[in-house]
């Protein structure tokens, strides 16, 4: 139900954004609407404070589960209030972020307040097993999200002659996306609302220091984290310039088949990772999730690769998108690295060491930032897929050499960086030698599903023995 709860979201996401580079009318109001999202993201981590994976590791740890939720809900909720002047300093903030609209930024805001307020309501359905109802709640919002998108861009040509809508006046179709995710937000936190009200608003002092000992380094993480995933879709257009920076946030969209499956895998795995923590086999349990996450990972970016002129029509409505299309092969190796460095950064959570995500984050923050600046002004935008590409492979390799040091577990490097470079060596054949040559593209699939075959027949064989 976690794997619907995220791929379902993200299917009817693949959806918006074939209607997105359809609708609106150049890539730079796709650029509109990609900045919009990147300073949600920036925000969304201030203000949660890594409060969403401390509650999970303090839920599991802590004898009175009552004081955690508690401490964790009012934690967000005195940062959300924090948002309420921000609101009213909208005139003077909103310039300054390159926000062209102050009502796009207000109606920013709007959609915060309502996130993080359901932030811990939803881990607390995802500690507690209550998976239907998590999944009911998250494929609720997508879809009320998209029912609106093709309200107001498709059916409602003019959606300024609906007098409802006067209190929301924008001047471009995107903002009417960023108005159907604050209706869709608000609905989805008024249905969480049975569960937030078991709540408490209070504070257990020497539990609050524990968790935001636990939770800053997280918080710093995943601003960093922002950073390295999102920081050249602000960059490009202030370097190159907005529709340039357009087309790129637009192709970069196909690794949202690479997304869709790391973040189901997630959303499953976080918890139960910290639930067979203690089990005396978890080490040899973490290593073979790694390898068939790499082997699952590598046949998606292998696929999306060798099929990529099909893929870009379904995504891609308009041609101005397709002029970046060679970022690609290596924005979808970059994502399987950054789904490797997930997967092995269980070491630090388990053992309490977070602050090691803070130290990987920020080299990788760091480095994203030289990167760009260095090589976007000399190589384009291929500057900043590879700038990507390298910082998630640096930090992979920081993860992996510390966390051997820390809490050894047997993975086999051997085997993973084995079928890494082989799916590296099939993709960039396949884009840039065979692209459009289905056939060749078929073989490079077959070739690389018969070698995995025959390296883990035995882990295969065992398994269907035992079944």
């Amino acid at each position: 139900m976690y794997g619907i709860a995220a791929v379902l979201p993200k299917a009817i996401n693949i959806f918006l954004v074939a209607l997105h580079t359809k609708i609106l009318p150049n890539t730079e109001q796709f650029n509109v609407n990609t900045e919009f999202y990147v300073w949600a993201a920036y925000f969304n981590v201030l203000l949660t404070f890594g409060m969403e994976t401390t509650f999970f590791k303090f839920y599991n740890s802590e004898e009175n589960k009552k004081q955690v939720i508690n401490t964790s809900f009012t934690i967000v909720s005195l940062a959300t209030v924090c948002l309420i002047p921000i609101f009213f300093l909208s005139d003077v903030i909103a310039p300054r972020l390159g926000f062209t609209e102050t009502i796009h930024f207000k109606i920013l805001i709007a959609i915060l307040i309502f996130d993080n307020l359901a932030v811990i309501p939803f881990a607390y359905l995802r500690i507690t097993n209550k998976a239907w109802k998590y999944a009911g709640f998250k494929i609720l919002n997508i879809v009320i999200f998209a029912f609106l998108n093709l309200l107001f861009l498709v059916f409602l040509k003019n959606p300024k002659n609906i007098s409802i809508l006067n209190l929301y006046s924008t001047n471009s179709k995107v903002g009417y996306i960023f108005l159907a995710n604050f209706i869709a937000s608000a609905f989805t936190f008024f249905f969480l609302l049975k569960t937030a009200a078991t709540f408490n608003f209070s504070i257990q002092k020497n539990l609050l220091k524990k968790m935001l000992l636990y939770g800053w380094p997280i918080l710093i993480a995943g601003l960093a984290y922002v950073s390295n995933e999102n920081l050249d879709k602000l960059i490009l257009p202030r370097l190159l310039n907005k529709s340039i920076a357009g087309a790129y946030a637009g192709t970069y969209k196909l690794g949202v088949f690479m997304s869709l499956f790391i973040m189901a895998f997630k959303l499953g795995a976080e918890p139960f990772f910290f639930n067979i923590s203690k089990q005396k086999n978890a080490k040899e349990t973490y290593a073979v999730i790694l390898e068939w996450f790499t082997i699952l990972g590598a046949f998606i970016s292998l696929t999306i690769v060798a099929y990529i002129d099909f893929f870009a029509t379904i995504l891609l409505k308009q041609p101005a998108y397709l002029k970046t299309l060679d970022i690609v092969p290596v924005i979808l190796l970059a994502n399987l690295l950054l789904g490797i460095y997930n997967n092995l950064s269980v070491w630090y959570k388990n053992t309490g060491q977070t602050q090691y995500a803070m130290y990987f984050s920020v080299l990788g923050g760091v480095l994203t930032v030289i990167g760009l600046l260095l090589f976007v002004p000399v190589y384009g935008y291929m500057g900043a897929a590879w700038t990507t590409f390298s910082v998630y492979a640096i930090m992979m390799l920081c993860s992996y050499l510390y966390g051997q040091k820390h809490y050894k577990t047997p993975y086999n490097i051997t085997k993973i960086s084995s079928l890494f470079l082989m799916i590296t060596a099939f993709s960039f054949s396949s884009f840039y030698l065979y692209r459009g040559n289905y056939y060749i593209n078929t073989l490079f699939l077959l070739l690389a599903l018969m070698i995995v075959f025959l390296t883990q027949r035995k882990f295969i064989y065992q398994k269907l023995i035992n079944r």
